[in-house]
């Protein structure tokens, strides 16, 4: 039996603040296997680290459970992430056929679940069921710290 989201939530947040220590903006992702609740996946930023644009949380999330699994279709997965997905990772869910994906932060800028657009929404594709607001307030907060101490660095940085 699967947990409540709040608890893989903490898992993905976990991940998310192991990106910020290493400098990334702390974005995490997990992915789970419904059935059994086991976490097949999991992934967080690692951009700046792999100096590649693709390395997304979600994305590294979804590498790792394809690989776990042996397929590219994540039926029965969900996937639980701190911040609402982008248009390239709201694609590329929809491309592994995850069935459910819960996020924690609203990204009004770039959000392609509910904010900027509706990615799941679309006519003729896969459909995904999503839940935003999941710990947002943790998830929030961990994303305004670390942008916070980043203009804080910045401003001691300039002559």
């Amino acid at each position: 039996m699967t947990q409540k989201p709040e608890f893989y939530m903490q898992y993905a947040l976990h991940l998310a603040e192991k990106a910020a220590s290493l400098g990334e903006v702390p974005v995490g992702a997990v992915i789970v296997r419904q059935s059994t609740g086991e976490i097949i996946g999991e992934g967080y930023n690692q951009r700046e680290i792999r100096k590649h644009a693709l390395s997304h949380a979600e994305l590294l999330a979804i590498d790792s459970a394809c690989r776990r699994s042996g397929s590219w279709r994540l039926l029965d997965c969900a996937m639980y992430v701190t911040l609402e997905p982008c248009i390239m990772c709201a694609g590329a869910l929809l491309q592994a056929r995850v069935d459910e994906v819960y996020f924690g932060a609203y990204d009004l800028k770039n959000g392609a679940v509910s904010s900027l657009i509706q990615a799941f929404a679309l006519p003729d594709q896969y459909r995904i069921t999503a839940q935003g607001g999941i710990l947002q307030e943790e998830c929030s907060r961990i994303l305004s710290e670390f942008f916070r101490e980043l203009r804080i660095q910045k401003a001691k940085k300039a002559p």
